[in-house]
């Protein structure tokens, strides 16, 4: 997975102690903001790793929390700080950069796509095709910048501690000619080879199959086995990405996931 360099992972694991230290305390958000002098918006997204910590936040929370040990105080202020730091994929300006920063740590990534062959099995036909298509229209530098990063994520897949990685399509992703023939004959190529792999789980539901519960969306299950990361629901689409991380959504997406995967045919 990611080397220790992953500052989205960071963010998630300074976010969990913080809320951890408030709930054990019994404040609530407006508790704190109150003490602490920030706006309730910034400590919810400190608590969710979206933004990065301060050294003045840590100690502002620290002194709040009445949190006096050193070596506790340190380890915040190392995670607010490696949380800051820049990982490979943020040269590249991708709107889901928070999201490649999940899928580089994840132990297992649950993909389902009904319309095209997912990011992490794409080639670089088949991607510049997707992207040259977009509304509105990215800029020529813009597109080899994210082909040039899809290409980079797809190392993952290979490396000696790659995650598990199950895919599952409907057949019309496979028949879509999407780039043109050429294109579509080295995406199929692309598919076998990384479908051999040990850690891969390929699968496809048929037409024949009729209406399913994944048809109107597309979605990735992110688990990470470490108590202070939750595992993620990744839902993407044209009105934005949301990241997903209650037990109540996560039980419905896994339920679905285990339903398509029990409609499709076997990999």
């Amino acid at each position: 997975m990611a080397s220790e360099n992953n500052p989205t992972l960071r963010r998630r694991e300074l976010g969990f102690l913080l809320r951890q230290m408030r709930t054990e305390r019994g404040l609530n958000i407006d508790d704190v903001t109150e003490r602490a002098m920030f706006s309730a918006t910034k400590l919810s997204r400190l608590e969710t790793g979206r933004v990065g910590a301060s050294p003045r936040d840590i100690r502002d929370l620290c002194i709040v929390y009445g949190i006096t040990d050193a070596a506790e105080r340190d380890r915040l202020m190392a995670l607010a700080r490696e949380g800051k730091q820049r990982a490979w994929w943020q040269q590249y300006d991708l709107p889901y950069a928070t999201y490649v920063g999940l899928e580089a740590e994840a132990v297992s990534i649950r993909d389902y796509y009904p319309d095209i062959v997912p990011g992490l099995l794409q080639v670089e036909g088949y991607a510049r095709a997707i992207f040259d298509s977009g509304d509105p229209p990215l800029e020529s530098a813009a597109v080899e910048q994210r082909i040039e990063a899809r290409i980079r994520r797809q190392a993952l897949l290979t490396q000696d501690d790659a995650p598990m990685y199950h895919c599952i399509i409907d057949e019309g992703a496979l028949r879509r000619p999407v780039g043109g023939r050429t294109v579509m004959r080295a995406q199929l190529a692309r598919i076998i080879e990384v479908a051999s792999l040990a850690k891969v789980t390929f699968q496809v539901i048929p037409f024949d199959v009729g209406a399913h519960p994944g048809l109107d969306s597309n979605f990735v299950i992110l688990a990470f086995g470490k108590s202070m990361v939750n595992d993620v629901v990744y839902v993407e689409g044209a009105v934005g990405n949301i990241y997903l991380e209650t037990s109540a959504d996560l039980e419905r997406y896994e339920r679905i996931f285990s339903r398509l995967q029990s409609i499709a045919l076997n990999p």
